[in-house]
């Protein structure tokens, strides 16, 4: 979807930057939560917004127990649309900064690079499906993030993220 900003007297339509994690693509396989995610990833598919992944993703969905189909689907993302994003030092300091802030414990020092790296790519938010680890602890990254001067995400579920969408339509 876009937004419109109005700058002076003219109007400029922005598109959402929407970082997708592994569970948000996962998602579209999952027999328990395809129809939910399914008007994201048909929205994805139109072009409504800006699809931002990372080396972690791409690490993640390269695991052998991912499906083929899977992996198939991320490779036609990056070739169509997708802008990548790759892990550096400020994406690993600040993922460490949400463990030592106790947003989550180390074992998921993985999800803490998401929510960085989609941070540092200016995401407008986060889809996943991931609620223990990052949708219902995104108060907790938001508040990191303000402390240290990064802007607040949002991290929403595919299906909570498109109510939000047309509720601003």
């Amino acid at each position: 979807m876009t937004k419109l900003i109005i700058m002076g007297n003219t109007m400029t339509k922005r598109t959402k930057r929407v970082y997708v994690d592994s569970s948000a693509l996962g998602g579209k396989f999952n027999r328990r939560i395809a129809e939910q995610t399914r008007p994201f990833w048909d929205a994805v598919e139109r072009g409504e917004f800006i699809i931002i992944v990372s080396s972690v993703l791409e690490d993640e969905v390269m695991d052998e127990k991912t499906p083929q189909r899977a992996k198939d689907f991320l490779a036609t993302l990056l070739e169509s649309q997708a802008v990548r994003v790759s892990i550096d030092k400020e994406s690993n300091d600040l993922a460490d900064r949400y463990i030592a802030a106790n947003v989550v414990d180390e074992f998921s020092l993985n999800d803490c690079r998401h929510v960085a790296l989609a941070t540092l790519a200016h995401a407008d938010v986060i889809v996943s499906w991931n609620l223990q680890h990052m949708v219902e602890q995104s108060k907790g990254y938001k508040n990191v993030n303000r402390v240290l001067g990064y802007p607040e995400i949002e991290i929403l579920t595919p299906e909570k993220f498109m109510e939000v969408q047309h509720d601003e339509t």
